[in-house]
């Protein structure tokens, strides 16, 4: 028992302390420039996107609401939180491996032995009932292939982990997106739905002028167009903004309170200011990006379980029991029992199929490595972009904020020559047309801006 002892003990140690085959993991060099593009480095107390939560970032309480609303009910979100649920009991079930799994059995064995005769003149029946306790088939990891495959596991875990919180921050963006969308649209909404008015009230003042035999048919029908127009356009934005909120309720996954949506872009709140000096290295913490960097370490840590497989494999199967022919003197009087029973298998021709097999992991790691790059690649070109438009889109809101001043007051002066009977309607109806085009315009254009605040956040991997 003492030999069996020091056996088991010593099985223990190389189980321990056995060696790794896994390569030691490198993280590949950033395949991008350490700056963007135009900007300037940020200064050392400038927080970075990644450490600033989305509570923070969006100022608008109403906005934030319903962010909230969606984390909680989104389904598509839902299933990615499930998947990380999954990838952990995953990794637990291949970390369980390295533990040796102890069971307990009870058995009952009877035999009829042939030419016995018991006291009642019937054959002879022996019975056997046995209680043990033991492990079996339990691998000494002397080589490391569970302990690869368990950091393959748990890397798969942290990916899948990662995966979710991309999803999340994706989700983020998108209802901020689809918020300030429905906005921007019923600000165009509001502005076509006064256009009408003022048309309407163009054509009622025309009408008289021509029964008076002052304004002529033609500008009579010309006024009476501007007023279908500006009606078409009443009915494309109110389905526009329906079809907005149908879209962000699916998002947030319930009915949205009306109390929640903002009545246009010049209600909203803007989010909290982010410096654009920020170095390339930021992108380094986006979720996606920490997700593929999992899934590599997983790639690498498999080389060293495929690579195992070329040595040994020992396994032990080992038992401490009771033993008696009797049930009742099972407990008290019983023989004790105990088994060990180690067991090597080691390769010797397989047809090149565990080289073919190590050369399947490193191709992996190999194309875990592209895609990481890849990531990183897309990433930067994104946040390049992002802040691109940021220096630019400042300057178009202004140029267009005073082009709707110009355009304004040459409507207004248009009008009152036409009142004063200087020019004919026509030329009313030019002033109004590019007022009113230029008025759209700078609604898309202050949701550009909006949007790219929020895109920005999301593609410098803000903090969720």
């Amino acid at each position: 028992m003492r030999r069996t002892l020091a056996l088991a003990v010593s099985a223990a140690v190389l189980a321990v302390g056995g060696c790794s085959l896994k390569p030691q993991y490198v993280r590949p060099a950033s395949p991008v420039p350490s700056a963007f593009p135009g900007t300037q480095p940020a200064g050392p107390d400038a927080p970075q996107p990644p450490d600033v939560p989305w509570e923070e970032y969006y100022t608008d309480a109403r906005l934030r609401a319903v962010v909230a609303q969606a984390l909680a009910n989104n389904r598509d979100l839902r299933a990615a939180m499930l998947n990380i649920d999954r990838a952990e009991a995953l990794y637990r079930v291949q970390r369980a491996d390295r533990v040796p799994s102890v069971s307990a059995g009870a058995t009952v064995s009877q035999q009829r032995i042939p030419g016995s005769v018991a006291r009642d003149g019937q054959a002879y029946t022996a019975a056997q009932y046995t209680v043990a306790l033991g492990v079996s088939g339990w691998e000494l990891d002397v080589f490391g292939r569970v302990r690869s495959l368990t950091a393959a596991a748990l890397d798969q875990y942290l990916a899948t982990e990662q995966a979710g919180r991309a999803a999340q921050l994706a989700l983020v963006a998108s209802v901020a997106q689809a918020w300030l969308q429905r906005a921007a649209d019923a600000d165009s909404l509001a502005l076509s739905r006064a256009t009408l008015d003022a048309q309407q009230a163009a054509l009622a003042l025309i009408q008289k002028s021509r029964d008076l035999g002052v304004a002529s048919d033609l500008e009579l029908n010309q006024v009476r167009s501007q007023v279908e127009a500006a009606r078409a356009d009443v009915a494309r934005y109110t389905a526009l903004v329906d079809l907005d909120l149908s879209a962000l309720q699916v998002l947030a996954g319930a009915p949205i309170d009306p109390g929640l949506l903002a009545g246009g872009l010049s209600e909203v709140s803007p989010p909290r200011p982010i410096s654009a000096g920020v170095s390339s290295d930021v992108l380094l913490r986006r979720p996606d990006i920490l997700s593929a960097e999992h899934q590599l370490r997983a790639a690498n840590a498999n080389i060293g379980a495929a690579r195992a497989a070329f040595f040994p494999r020992i396994s032990l199967t080992a038992g401490l029991g009771i033993s008696s022919s009797e049930l009742s003197d099972l407990v008290g009087s019983g023989t004790g029992t105990w088994s060990f029973v180690p067991q090597i298998t080691q390769p010797i021709f397989n047809s090149g199929a565990i080289a073919a097999k190590v050369r399947v992991a490193r191709v992996d790691r190999e194309l875990a490595v592209a895609r990481y790059e890849k990531g990183i690649q897309q990433a930067f070109a994104e946040a390049s972009n992002a802040l691109t438009l940021r220096r630019t889109l400042v300057s178009q809101r202004e140029a267009q904020e005073a082009l709707v001043k110009a355009l304004a007051e040459t409507s207004r002066l248009s009008e009152a020559r036409y009142k004063a009977g200087l020019d004919g309607y026509l030329g009313v109806l030019v002033a109004q047309r590019a007022l009113i085009s230029a008025q759209q315009a700078l609604v898309g254009v202050r949701l550009a801006e909006q949007a790219n605040l929020v895109t920005l956040y999301k593609v410098l991997g803000g903090g969720v």
